[in-house]
């Protein structure tokens, strides 16, 4: 794949279109001045919301500004994230976060004001026929009466939450745009800057000994810095604590189950079913050494693949072999994914001072989504594509078939949706022919469900050790996360005594810590994507026509009915032992034909 120095160099087609949200930063800035007069207008709702047709009207002109704001945010993010150092990005996204705060203030009576309602009164005016389509929302706001503030107070918190989402922004600039973290002389003779975005695909590429020398060099830049970040993380929990309290919960993980409508237990059968595969993920080392030929496993060989392919893809390989995979769902699965290619939703070259990482965005009255990525030519940015288009289909789903206040679902469901595509492709890959792409597809899924299923729970332990000690009156600090990380580590992995002084320094280049309790969602969706993937490979037409009815299901089911779509009872210790099982299985099958090459 060619090398980028700058946006300029890429080629349109590698590049996303965002004229569906503003054709211009002129455009822009006229709904954002519209916007902002829009808001000025909520105060005529104050106080009258105890009656139907009142409620009706602020519920339609709400929902109808939140999506303009939503737009005028997403438009700024994804400028900024082709350039994290252009300035007027940086300026128009502090703009949009502003105008979320305006918005947020104007519209905190609303909960105090609905919660402030009679339960005899409340249920008489949401039977009112106008109210219909809203009905599920208004209950479930009305669920958290126990759990709301005045309206004076909500307008105070309103006030000083604006800087929350500025944590992870201060975080992701420090590692993909400020630090210099040197440069490493490929085996072609090439000089690479090493950056966060080809870290990985570097590393791959080198032998042994540079391999450490460019993770000591990396990691020594995390190092010098981790005190801001461990200060930046600090900030957000402490937010998060605070909120909480204000919101009457005893903690912010009560908060969250409370949010989710789920059961502690549910977790509590997810870390203990992880902790004991131990013996699973050393069967993995051993493998892996022996596969690699390593005198004994390092960190600096973590980005490896189990198996090596040299085998390079072009983004219209990558384009094609994810058609191929995701044909088990059916035509229109298919259809919806070809229209992420034809209307250059995906952002996906790399270059100086792009965003790191992979997302895909949307806004609830736009069906087209957005992917960023950095594709590196290889199979993990194949199985980034998978995984992305995977949300980008759901929403589609979403959008084509719910009211728009329904259009979002929550992260626990959502990223079933992408890890089943990430199932799927590696088993295109595993039954294509060669026995070279079965190694890569197995090698594949088993670095899917290590990432996603082992360490995501790993490191979801970690923020509610880090979240208890903030509420207990603790700092977060790095020598604390350091230990924590270290100790986690342990508890987790067949480890003694960490290969390297920087082990436990990686927490500082993890995103996900700034939405708390993000990666035990992770953790839960592939477990029901490998169990859903397995079920449809098997020819059950049954599990494949619950699977699209579950991609089509609204937020006005909650999470548990959701994943009753698909059979799966969350609170069911089984779903989870089926991941470590598939695990131990794919390490076997692998190690079987590995011998057979």
């Amino acid at each position: 794949m060619s090398k980028y120095s700058s946006r300029n160099d890429v080629p349109l087609k590698y590049k996303w279109d965002l004229g569906f949200l503003y054709e211009s930063d002129e455009k822009w800035n006229a709904d954002f001045i519209k916007a902002q007069n829009e808001i000025k207008n909520i105060d005529k709702y104050v106080g009258k919301l105890n009656n139907p047709n009142s409620l009706y009207e602020f519920l339609e002109f709400d929902s109808t500004l939140s999506s303009t704001i939503m737009n005028l945010y997403i438009y700024a993010m994804t400028k900024l994230d082709e350039d994290l150092s252009n300035s007027n990005y940086q300026e128009m996204l502090g703009k949009a976060d502003v105008l979320d705060n305006m918005y947020s203030i104007a519209t905190s009576f609303f909960e105090p004001e609905i919660l402030s309602i009679s339960k005899d009164d409340f249920e008489k005016i949401i039977d009112d026929e106008k109210l219909k389509k809203y009905k599920v929302i208004l209950k479930n706001k009305y669920r958290y009466k126990d759990h709301v503030l005045t309206k004076d107070e909500e307008k105070i918190v309103s006030s000083l939450t604006n800087t929350a989402a500025s944590y992870e922004q201060l975080s992701s600039n420090l590692l993909n745009s400020c630090h210099k973290y040197g440069t490493v002389i490929m085996p072609d003779g090439t000089k690479e800057e090493i950056m966060s975005t080809n870290y990985r695909k570097i590393m791959k590429e080198l032998p042994r000994n540079k391999r450490k020398q460019v993770y000591e060099k990396y990691h020594e830049v995390l190092d010098q810095y981790a005190s801001i970040n461990a200060g930046l993380l600090n900030d957000y929990v402490k937010t998060d604590t605070t909120l909480s309290n204000l919101y009457k919960f005893n903690s912010s993980w009560e908060r969250k189950l409370f949010g989710v409508e789920l059961s502690g237990d549910v977790y509590k059968s997810l870390i203990s079913t992880v902790k004991s595969a131990k013996k699973v993920i050393s069967k993995y080392y051993k493998l892996k050494s022996k596969v690699l030929n390593l005198n004994g496993y390092k960190p600096w060989d973590a980005p490896l693949e189990l198996y090596k392919s040299d085998k390079k893809y072009s983004i219209e390989d990558a384009q094609e072999m994810v058609r191929g995979a995701l044909k088990p769902l059916g035509d229109d699965y298919v259809k919806h994914y070809d229209s992420i290619v034809k209307d250059r939703s995906v952002d996906y070259c790399q270059y100086k001072n792009k965003r790191s990482g992979g997302y895909d965005v949307s806004s609830l009255d736009k069906k087209k989504s957005l992917i960023l990525m950095s594709f590196n030519d290889d199979l993990s940015s194949v199985s980034t594509l998978a995984h992305e288009s995977g949300h980008n289909v759901h929403h589609q789903y979403l959008y084509e078939n719910n009211n728009l206040i329904y259009r979002g679902q929550k992260i626990i469901v959502c990223e079933v949706a992408s890890l089943t595509n990430e199932c799927l492709l590696s088993n295109y890959l595993i039954n294509k022919g060669a026995k070279s792409e079965a190694l890569s597809g197995l090698s594949n899924i088993i670095d899917v469900i290590l990432i996603n299923f082992i360490s995501a729970t790993q490191e979801g332990e970690m923020e509610l050790d880090f979240h208890k000690h903030v509420e207990n009156g603790g700092i977060i600090t790095k020598d604390y996360m350091c230990n924590l990380a270290e100790e986690s580590l342990k508890e987790y992995y067949p480890i003694r005594k960490l290969a390297s002084k920087y082990e436990a320094i990686d927490w500082a280049r993890r995103s996900h810590y700034y939405e708390a309790f993000y990666l035990f969602s992770y953790a839960i969706s592939i477990s029901a994507a490998l169990y859903v993937s397995g079920e449809i490979l098997n020819g059950n037409k049954e599990m494949l026509d619950n699977y699209l009815r579950f991609l089509k299901t609204g937020s006005n089911n909650n999470v548990l009915e959701t994943y009753k779509v698909l059979g799966i009872d969350l609170n069911d210790k089984k779903v989870y032992e089926y991941a470590v099982k598939c695990l131990n299985d794919f390490i076997d099958t692998f190690d079987k034909l590995y011998k057979e090459v």
